[in-house]
């Protein structure tokens, strides 16, 4: 076992790094990984609209075949292919997204770990894992067998 049962490097604390300080970037972590869920949210709110408004092609030849051109009329010019946020359709809004604020939210999370934990990720969480599993145990090895 050994040091097969120990964490690998990458997810050791180097030296002189405080507990306030792995805390600290575990916060930040979970911020980013919470801000990853928006950014999912927001490429299904990118899709599923977009799948709605090809949808209203279909819609709008069933309201013609159905004899009501007024309401196809009023769905094809004023709600197909319209504008979901002032001047944006949601590629837009996923790439400003992608471009300004997530961008800068993973460089600040990068930047913090290369400046106060030699760019090492997930430390508290590997802390964490050593503090709850049971050594020597199967299924609470430290690392992949062979890793």
């Amino acid at each position: 076992m050994g040091q097969q049962d120990e964490p690998d490097e990458r997810h050791r604390r180097p030296a002189g790094v405080s507990d306030a300080t792995v805390e600290a970037l575990g916060r930040l972590s979970e911020a980013l990984e919470t801000v990853e869920r928006v950014r999912g949210h927001l490429y299904s709110l990118h899709q599923l609209l977009g799948h709605a408004d090809l949808m209203l092609d279909d819609v709008v030849e069933r309201f013609r075949a159905a004899g009501h051109d007024a309401i196809a009329d009023r769905i094809a010019t004023d709600l197909l292919g319209r504008n979901v946020i002032a001047g944006r359709w949601t590629f837009q809004v996923v790439e400003d997204f992608d471009d300004g604020y997530y961008a800068l939210f993973r460089d600040l999370d990068r930047q913090a770990r290369d400046e106060l934990a030699g760019g090492r990720r997930h430390l508290y969480e590997a802390e964490m894992k050593e503090r709850r599993r049971t050594r020597g145990r199967p299924g609470h090895e430290a690392r992949p067998v062979g890793g």
